[in-house]
C-alpha cells in the first residue's frame, strides 16, 4: 500500500458509514463482556437481519467506552446524533433496535444523558476511537485518520525530525517513572549498534489498574502504529509488544492488526512504499508483577527468568541482545501518532507547565461510577472522584485515593484538590504510576491498606535480592500484627526502620517503591496505627480485634505486652 492508497480506503470506509442510517455499537472491552455483552450484540446482529435492512442498520462491538460499572454498554448513533445505553440486556437491545427501524424514539429508560459529567468532563486523546470503532479493522482506524502519522513522517520528516517533535511535545513516559519520552528517544537514536528495537511494556500488573489493556483492546492499530513511529525514529526494524498472559483478548486483537497492517503494507518491508522496514511480533509474559519493570522484562522476550539487573548501562544503550532498545509504555505510544498527527504545539498546549499532555486512569473501588477515564494533566482530584465518579456512594465520606498501585501512596481528603500531575503528587508524597486509582470511602482501615499492598510486593517479589525478598516478608508480618491488635510500639518502630532500608537497598523499582504505601498511610494516618497499637481498636471498624477489657488496668495490661514505657 502507498501513500494514496492509505487515504482511499480511509475515505471509502468514511462513506461507508455515512450511507448507514443507524449505527448501533455495543462495548466488547472486557469489564462489558464479563457482564454480558456478547448476548446483546448477537442480539442485535439477528434482529438486524430480521428486519432485512442489514444495508442501513450496522450492529458491531467496540472498544472500552467508560463507565464500566453500567456495562453492558450500548451506544446508538442516528444521523449524528449518539445515545449510550447503560445495563442493555438482550431484549432491551432487541427494542431499542426495533424502535429505530419503526421511526419510533428510542426507549429512554436505560439513556444516560448526554450532559453527564462522566462524559462531558473528559477530554479523550489517547482513548478517542475507543468505544467508536470496531477494533477488529483497519479499515476503521485509518477512517479515523489511523496510520496518517506515520505516512507523514515517513514521507515528509527525517528520524531527527520526529525525535525533535516528541521531545517538543513534552510527552513523559505514562508508565510510573515519567521520564521524558523524548530524551529517551534520543538516546536510542544516537546509540551506536547494527540493530535497535522497539518495546511496548504492556506488562501491567497493578492492582485495579487496566489502562493499557483497554488501550490494547480498542485500538490495538494505534499501538502499532506508535511503534512504528518509534522504529523509524531510532532506526529499529524490529519491535515487540510484552503483553501479560491474562490479557487474552488484548494479545489476540493485537495479533489480528499485525497481520491486518502487515498485508496493507503498514508493517513488514517498505512500509507505505518507503525504504522503511518494520516487523512487530508478541511475547506473551506469565503474569508476573516484575517483569514490568524494564530490565526484567527483556530478560523474559530473551527467554530468560524475568529478574532484573544493575543498570547502567540503561536499555537504550544496551538492551535485547546487547543492542540498544527503546521501552515505552503502551499508553506512550498510543499518544505518538497525536503527537506527530496534531502537532508537537497542540500537545504541549494540553495539561500543565511540566506535565503535558492527557493521562488515562482506571477509576475503582468505592465511588459512583468507575471506570476508564482520560482527563488532562492537572485536573484535581476532587474533579474525577466527585465530578467525572459522581462521588462517594452511599452518603459515605471520601477517606483516601490511592494513585500508583504498590508503588505509590494515598492521598488523603486533604489533599482533594490536590493537580494529578507528576509534581503536584511527588511533592504530597506519592507518585501517577501507571494510572491505577482506588477510590477508599471512611470503611476503610489505612493500616489494612497498607497490608494489603506489602502482601502483593512480597507475593511478586522475584526474590534476586534480599532487601526485598526478606524486607516485604518482614514488614507484611509487623503489619499483620498491627491490624490484629497483637503490636507494640517497637513493632512501629522497626517498621519504619525497614521501609528505610527495603526503599534504599533493594535491587529493581519493585523494591525499592515497596514501602510506599506504609510511608505515605504513616504520614497521613498514623493515629490509626497507634489505635491499634496503644487502643487495640481499628477506627475504621474493618478489623478484628478483641477490645481491651475497660478501666485502669488497660496501660498495665500495654506494658505487659511489651509496649515501651516512653511510647505513652
Amino acid at each position: 500500500m502507498i501513500r494514496a492508497e492509505l487515504k482511499r480506503m480511509a475515505e471509502e470506509e468514511r462513506q461507508r458509514q455515512e450511507r448507514l442510517f443507524c449505527r448501533i455499537m455495543v462495548c466488547a472491552g472486557t469489564p462489558c463482556l464479563s457482564a454480558g455483552a456478547l448476548p446483546v450484540l448477537e442480539a442485535l446482529r439477528e434482529a438486524v437481519a430480521e428486519s432485512r435492512l442489514d444495508a442501513g442498520i450496522e450492529a458491531v462491538g467496540t472498544g472500552c467506552m467508560g463507565p464500566c460499572s453500567r456495562g453492558p454498554l450500548v451506544k446508538v448513533r442516528i444521523r449524528g446524533k449518539e445515545t449510550v445505553y447503560e445495563r442493555v440486556t438482550p431484549e432491551l437491545a432487541r427494542q431499542i433496535l426495533f424502535s429505530v427501524v419503526k421511526g419510533r424514539r428510542p426507549p429512554t429508560v436505560a439513556a444516560l444523558p448526554p450532559e453527564l459529567p462522566f462524559f462531558a468532563r473528559q477530554m479523550k486523546v489517547v482513548l478517542a476511537n475507543s468505544g467508536s470503532i470496531n477494533p477488529e479493522r483497519i479499515e476503521e482506524y485509518a477512517a479515523s485518520g489511523g496510520y496518517s502519522a506515520l505516512s507523514h513522517a515517513l514521507h515528509e520528516m527525517t528520524p531527527e525530525e520526529v525525535c525533535r517533535e516528541i521531545s517538543t511535545s513534552g510527552l513523559r513516559g505514562r508508565g510510573g517513572a515519567g521520564y521524558p519520552t523524548g530524551v529517551k528517544w534520543n538516546l536510542a537514536r544516537k546509540a551506536p549498534g547494527e540493530r535497535k528495537y522497539v518495546v511496548a511494556n504492556g506488562d501491567e500488573g497493578d492492582p485495579g489498574a487496566y489502562m493499557d489493556r483497554s488501550v490494547m483492546e480498542s485500538d490495538p492499530h494505534r499501538v502499532l502504529e506508535g511503534m512504528a513511529l518509534a522504529g523509524y525514529a531510532i532506526g529499529a526494524e524490529q519491535g515487540f509488544i510484552y503483553v501479560r498472559g491474562e490479557y487474552y483478548l488484548a494479545g489476540r486483537r493485537l495479533e489480528a492488526a499485525i497481520r491486518d497492517a502487515e498485508r496493507k503494507g503498514l508493517l513488514g518491508s517498505r512500509v507505505l512504499g518507503s525504504n522503511f522496514n518494520f516487523r512487530i511480533d508478541i511475547r506473551t509474559g506469565a503474569g508476573a508483577f516484575v517483569c514490568g519493570e524494564e530490565t526484567s522484562l527483556m530478560a523474559s522476550i530473551m527467554g530468560k527468568r524475568g529478574q532484573p539487573w544493575h543498570r547502567p548501562p540503561y536499555p537504550a544503550q544496551r538492551g535485547l541482545w546487547g543492542s540498544p532498545t527503546l521501552i515505552n509504555n503502551v499508553e506512550t505510544l498510543a499518544a505518538v501518532p497525536v503527537v506527530i498527527g496534531r502537532g508537537a504545539d497542540w500537545f504541549a498546549g494540553v495539561g500543565t507547565a511540566r506535565s503535558k499532555g492527557t493521562k488515562v486512569y482506571a477509576l475503582s473501588g468505592q465511588v459512583e461510577t468507575t471506570g476508564l477515564i482520560e482527563v488532562p494533566m492537572g485536573t484535581t482530584l476532587r474533579e474525577v472522584v466527585f465530578e467525572i465518579g459522581g462521588g462517594i456512594p452511599s452518603g459515605k465520606q471520601f477517606k483516601a485515593a490511592q494513585t500508583g498501585g504498590p508503588s505509590g501512596g494515598s492521598i488523603p481528603a486533604e489533599h482533594l484538590d490536590t493537580p494529578l500531575d507528576y509534581e503536584s503528587l511527588e511533592a504530597i508524597g506519592t507518585i501517577m504510576g501507571s494510572g491505577g486509582l482506588i477510590i477508599m470511602d471512611e470503611t476503610s482501615c489505612m493500616p489494612d491498606v497498607a497490608s494489603f499492598f506489602l502482601d502483593f510486593c512480597r507475593d511478586e517479589s522475584c526474590g534476586k535480592c534480599v532487601p526485598c525478598r526478606v524486607g516485604t516478608i518482614e514488614m507484611h508480618r509487623l503489619l499483620r500484627r498491627i491490624t490484629s491488635g497483637t503490636a507494640t510500639m517497637d513493632d512501629l518502630y522497626r517498621l519504619e526502620e525497614l521501609c528505610d532500608l527495603v526503599g534504599a537497598t533493594s535491587l529493581c523499582g519493585l523494591g525499592m517503591t515497596a514501602p510506599n504505601p506504609v510511608v505515605s498511610t504513616l504520614r497521613y494516618f498514623r493515629a490509626e496505627y497507634e489505635a491499634h497499637i496503644r487502643e487495640r481498636r481499628c477506627p475504621a471498624g474493618a478489623c478484628s480485634i478483641e477490645p481491651l477489657p475497660p478501666g485502669p488496668e488497660g496501660p498495665e495490661l500495654l506494658h505487659a505486652a511489651g509496649a515501651p514505657e516512653e511510647a505513652d
